[in-house]
């Protein structure tokens, strides 16, 4: 499969992106956030849901970096900052807009109850596959419902 190259500038871009990275896995020293720049980058192992239906008991996960551009702060809860080796698992992204602008709060939704929120100036963000895939056995499920 070729790598995965995307990029979000709204709303309905961003739930495209959400949906490549439910799942992925991440540890809290793949967390970068440069304030001069402006910029939050992540280096995620995201399971390939695109390639997910029809491989039986093969799955497949890929490296992958997640940036979000124009970023005016970062707060999270939920898990210690400074446990570089902490894993955590990615739910979903969501974006919650302030008014009639297009700045508002990107939050990351992480297992366990934690999250990552962003305070944004606008939706731009990117994902590209970085490296190689690499087979798992595991195909993450969630409860119906939840």
């Amino acid at each position: 499969m070729d790598a995965l190259k995307l990029m979000a500038l709204d709303s309905q871009d961003l739930e495209i992106v959400s949906a490549h990275v439910q799942d992925a896995v991440f540890k809290v020293s793949g967390l970068d956030y440069a304030p001069r720049v402006r910029q939050l980058s992540l280096v995620i192992n995201r399971f390939v849901w695109e390639t997910a239906e029809g491989r039986g008991k093969s799955f497949e996960r890929r490296r992958s970096l997640l940036a979000f551009k124009r970023v005016n702060s970062v707060r999270s809860i939920g898990f210690d900052r400074k446990d570089d080796e902490k894993v955590l698992s990615l739910l979903a992204i969501q974006f919650e807009q302030n008014g009639e602008g297009p700045d508002g709060t990107v939050e990351f939704v992480l297992s366990g109850g934690a999250s990552i929120m962003l305070d944004v100036e606008c939706i731009e963000v990117q994902l590209a596959d970085t490296g190689g895939a690499w087979e798992t056995g595991f195909k993450p499920r969630h409860p119906a419902g939840a």
